[in-house]
């Protein structure tokens, strides 16, 4: 789930300005949603707790880097 966070994250950059910090958690947000729903449909129970604790976690490294990024540039605009 982390191409989700990654497209999402850069369509906000991209597109929402510096409503940045609205629009990110909800990237966050559909990207978990996306991973447990993958890993639920799965139906393999062995590994669930890891595979669904590295999909959360690199989604949330990736946003919190996009969060850095664009605080950085929208701070350097205003």
């Amino acid at each position: 789930m982390w191409i989700i966070a990654l497209v999402g994250a850069v369509i906000v950059g991209l597109t929402a300005g510096d409503e940045y910090l609205t629009w990110l958690p909800i990237v966050l947000a559909a990207s978990v949603l996306a991973a447990m729903g993958l890993q639920l449909a799965l139906r393999r129970t062995k590994g669930l707790v890891t595979r669904m604790a590295a999909s959360i976690g690199g989604a949330v490294v990736i946003v919190a880097v996009a969060t850095g990024v664009l605080t950085l540039v929208w701070s350097t605009v205003a």
